[in-house]
């Protein structure tokens, strides 16, 4: 054999294993392991930290995040800061970057990637809303405007490690974070799934398991608690990204600064106070989130009886999926069914009316702190004397909240 044969065979070999000589299911898992180091930098370091700052990183992880978001997505830590923000400022109105409420959501799925692109040269919006983001030499003179020099880079070390097949690596890689975060999270985070919290915007919590996007697909927990570190609230709820921010806590190498606050249940007041309108305050979102599963509960009985009696199928249709939700969340076209099954049952009617009574007392911003603390004891005591076991629970639980 010559040693232009055994050169060709080298190269052959390079070009089949790489230098790793990994198998086809260790190439496999080694793309999961990648993408997976890139999932965790976007949610522990862009947005929790970068875009929150929920919590602090040390120097260490926060500058291994950087450089490997600079080779596996070529993003700037500025950019992609200052776009979310924005999404928080604008979320679901005009300005918005990527809410499929605005574009619709075919347009966000598949195309968010240009619209995040499009936006990250409005040189307002970086601004506006990218202030606090990494300024030093290396963000100046080597990750930002070489996005290309970084990917580039992530393509040799996956063909050095793989040969031809880690040009199938970097593809995976490359695509990744548009499908899962622009697509996924941006697109149907806002469009369907589940809501624990009636939180101002359309955000939805994808899965109970934040797992393969590392706990961003509890996106509706994070709309309503945006500086919380921690994305799950419910104890069926797992978050991956909170698991890694715990662990680097325990090394002494994060900090976290804030998560969502916890309604604390006590002794139960004769009266509710100012302290326990602090408390229902700080927890509002919790509150309502209580009152609607009492709310479900008593209107399935109600709407049970309405349907014996053939009431008309479609209001109670709509009502067992609106009744429990704000107003102004209640698509216009089912409206009237809604106010039609409410106007066929008191209990229903009184539900509804004190619901909307119990959110104006954080919705009011003429009223002094006393007067509410008087407004929450009248709404106790009418709750109270309603003659409706639910709301009489309720508000006893109410008067037990502690903050």
């Amino acid at each position: 054999m010559t040693v232009f044969d055994t050169g060709l065979d080298m190269l052959l070999n390079f070009l089949s294993n790489g230098l790793t000589g990994a198998t086809g299911w260790q190439v496999v898992l080694v793309t999961l392991l990648f993408t997976h180091i890139t999932i965790a930098s976007v949610t522990i370091y862009l947005h929790r930290h970068s875009a929150h700052r929920s919590l602090d990183l040390h120097p260490i992880p926060s500058h291994f995040f950087r450089f490997w978001l600079w080779m596996t997505t070529g993003m700037v830590t500025k950019e992609w800061t200052a776009i979310h923000r924005k999404h928080h400022a604008k979320c679901e109105h005009e300005g918005d970057p990527h809410s499929p409420v605005v574009f619709g959501i075919k347009k966000v799925f598949f195309e968010g990637s240009e619209l995040y692109r499009a936006e990250a040269k409005n040189q307002d919006t970086l601004e506006r809303y990218g202030h606090n983001t990494p300024n030093d030499w290396v963000e100046k003179h080597i990750y930002t405007g070489r996005s290309r020099l970084g990917v580039s880079l992530m393509l040799i070390i996956n063909v050095l490690l793989f040969g031809v097949a880690g040009v199938s690596v970097w593809a995976i890689q490359m695509v990744w974070i548009p499908i899962t975060a622009a697509g996924i999270i941006n697109g149907i985070g806002h469009w369907w799934g589940y809501r624990n919290f009636e939180a101002a915007d359309a955000s939805t919590n994808v899965s109970p398991w934040g797992i393969l996007i590392g706990g961003e697909e509890l996106h509706n927990n994070h709309h309503t608690y945006p500086t919380s570190a921690k994305l799950s609230v419910k104890p069926f709820e797992f978050d991956i990204g909170w698991l890694y921010i715990s662990v680097l806590q325990s090394m002494g190498l994060a900090r976290v600064k804030k998560i969502a606050p916890q309604l604390v249940l006590g002794e139960v007041k004769p009266v509710a106070d100012a302290k326990t309108l602090e408390a229902i305050i700080a927890n509002r979102y919790e509150v309502m989130a209580r009152y609607a599963r009492e709310m479900r509960a008593a209107a399935r009985h109600e709407l049970e009886a309405l349907q014996a009696k053939r009431f008309d199928s479609s209001a109670l249709d709509a009502a067992r999926r609106w009744l429990h939700r704000d107003d102004d969340k209640v698509p216009a076209e089912v409206k009237p069914q809604v106010e039609q099954a409410i106007a066929a049952s008191p209990v229903l009617a009184k539900m509804h009316a004190m619901r909307e009574e119990l959110r104006a007392l954080w919705s009011s911003t003429n009223a002094s702190r006393d007067q509410l603390a008087l407004d929450l004891q009248a709404w106790c005591k009418r709750a109270e004397d309603s003659g409706i076991a639910a709301l009489r629970e309720f508000s006893i639980k109410l008067r037990s909240a502690h903050a």
